[in-house]
């Protein structure tokens, strides 16, 4: 445990927690953060051998147990003794999209393997609900915090597969109720959609022709995009709202890493499959 000596010669600056920040969007947002100045935290099963700065302070965590999850509160509570800023990344729902050969991942419903639906709603929708009870706990006493779920457009669109849908749209729905209950206490809650970001599998997939990156995000910039909208004296006004992570940065005038800004996408330019 973390002494108060050891707890007063801590870094400063607001603190945040990323779930998922191992790869993907949630790496890039970790890393978004640190630039920005905030002490962050990391947690994912492979958080160990991530590719993140050592100013990052990693807490292996499966999310999908409820005791590891408590367990990295208890780390943050120990060493810092508040929690600023969470963000709900963590998501399993693009493991093992190709099996036994075939791309399983737009397969009709009644033909989805039975881990996609742990992979998304456990391991993404439950386990953002339960940091987020955490994460509550630690901030209303305060009147001070800020919890960004990220979700996307198949909440609205069928995109992929209907678990997916389900996933997403509880997301945005979870994060509207939760604001009603954290309005008092002054604490928001953000649906933030990401736009084509320029992950790992993606690049992988760009390789073959699948995307057109021309006007795809960086994973940092959302980081930068949850950066602004922290630091929105008016925040609480937008608390349960989706929010396109673009859009929020045309409003702020936030850049991508190569000084670019990125267009803000609209359910119209999504593709329709249904």
């Amino acid at each position: 445990m973390t002494n108060e000596r050891e707890r007063s010669e801590a870094p400063t600056g607001n603190v945040a927690l990323v779930t998922g920040a191992s790869r993907g969007v949630g790496r890039g947002i970790a890393l978004g953060l640190l630039a920005a100045g905030f002490r962050v935290y990391g947690s994912g099963r492979s958080i160990d051998q991530a590719d993140l700065p050592r100013e990052l302070r990693r807490v292996r965590c499966d999310h999908l147990k409820d005791e590891e999850t408590a367990r990295v509160f208890d780390v943050i509570r120990s060493e810092c003794g508040s929690l600023d800023l969470l963000v709900n990344c963590a998501w399993g729902g693009y493991e093992k999209m190709v099996e036994g050969g075939a791309f399983t991942w737009p397969a009709p419903f009644w033909d989805q393997p039975a881990h996609r639906w742990t992979g998304m709603m456990d391991a993404g929708v439950r386990a953002a609900f339960v940091c987020s009870a955490h994460a509550a706990r630690m901030m209303t006493p305060r009147h001070r915090g800020l919890i960004i779920n990220i979700s996307f457009w198949s909440a609205q669109r069928h995109l992929g597969n209907t678990i997916y849908g389900i996933a997403k749209a509880a997301t945005d729905k979870m994060t509207s109720d939760m604001a009603v209950e954290l309005k008092p206490f002054a604490v928001p809650v953000i649906s933030l959609y990401p736009g084509l970001v320029r992950t790992e599998s993606v690049l992988a997939a760009a390789e073959s022709g699948a995307f057109d990156l021309s006007t795809s995000e960086s994973p940092e910039f959302i980081g930068r995009v949850i950066n602004a909208l922290f630091h929105d004296p008016n925040l609480l006004a937008r608390t349960g709202q989706v929010l396109i992570a673009a859009a929020v940065a045309k409003e702020f005038g936030v850049l991508d890493i190569d000084g670019s800004s990125p267009p803000a996408l609209t359910l119209a330019d999504i593709p329709f499959e249904g």
